[in-house]
């Protein structure tokens, strides 16, 4: 697959997102080190602008987010916050702009996976668990600080905490705003994988290229049906039948089964409709 950028660079008001893509893998980064790679309004809309059109791009097989140098995200811009999260239009009404980012991010059809190296704070983590999962260095904090602001976090954020660690651990993040560091954040179920900071690089590396090399029938699917499960979605009877009928007449299962027989690596074809 040839390498390529969408909007690489865009430059907005105190960050950009850049973005290139290569051997399948979109790699977005944050990218304002000087502020530790805090949304600000114009990063949250270039986020909701970028996604949409990853998911669409036959070149792109899974997403990887990250930050710029040695932090993943402080989170919102506090010079910024109002805008980012209230921001006021002119029939009186407000955007979260936050939540417009997280949920471009939810909507992907295609594998995200939250690379995270250093600080990984507030907002900041309501982006990187928007992804499917999140792997992390050993070095990397986590904290989840709206009560150190006097704000409430977007519904979807608070949503996804509670999904992933219980009401009471929800609570005690929350309200005491506790940093921990990535194995403990792990050991409470924010967290997939956390990876020794010496050997970082190159296992998000070999992670992401398993992900792009297994049948993106399965991942696209296996993914959809998690996350019906996960939020209680309607219809999830008619969308397990639906999957379990495109296995059984897709190209995928066959491949996969003849290749494992035969002690070789599938070549997968199956690919989403445009």
């Amino acid at each position: 697959m040839r390498a390529h950028q969408h909007g690489a660079g865009v430059t907005t008001s105190g960050g950009r997102i850049t973005v290139s893509v290569s051997a399948g893998i979109a790699s977005v980064e944050i990218d304002d080190p000087a502020h530790r790679n805090a949304f600000t309004k114009a990063m949250c809309i270039e986020v909701e602008q970028l996604m949409p059109q990853l998911d669409a791009d036959p070149d792109v097989v899974a997403i990887t987010l990250r930050g710029a140098r040695a932090a993943f995200s402080a989170g919102a811009a506090i010079g910024d916050l109002t805008s980012v999260l209230m921001d006021p239009q002119e029939d009186g009404t407000t955007v979260d702009h936050l939540s417009r980012a997280d949920q471009a991010i939810t909507s992907l059809s295609k594998p995200t996976i939250a690379v995270v190296d250093g600080a990984c704070m507030g907002g900041g983590w309501q982006i990187a668990s928007a992804c499917d999962f999140i792997v992390a260095s050993e070095r990397s904090v986590f904290a989840i600080t709206p009560a150190k602001l006097g704000v409430i976090y977007p519904r979807a954020g608070i949503e996804r905490l509670v999904r992933q660690v219980g009401p009471a651990t929800a609570k005690y993040l929350l309200l005491t705003g506790v940093a921990m560091p990535a194995a403990q954040a792990r050991e409470l179920g924010l967290v997939a994988v956390v990876i020794p900071d010496g050997e970082f690089a190159n296992a998000c590396n070999a992670l992401v290229g398993t992900v792009v090399r297994n049948s993106r029938f399965s991942t696209h699917t296996l993914k959809s049906l998690v996350d019906a499960t996960a939020s209680s979605a309607p219809q999830r009877d008619e969308r397990w039948a639906a999957a379990w009928a495109a296995m059984s007449t897709g190209p995928d299962m066959t491949i996969g089964v003849e290749a494992f027989l035969h002690r070789e690596q599938p070549r997968f074809v199956w690919a989403p409709q445009p």
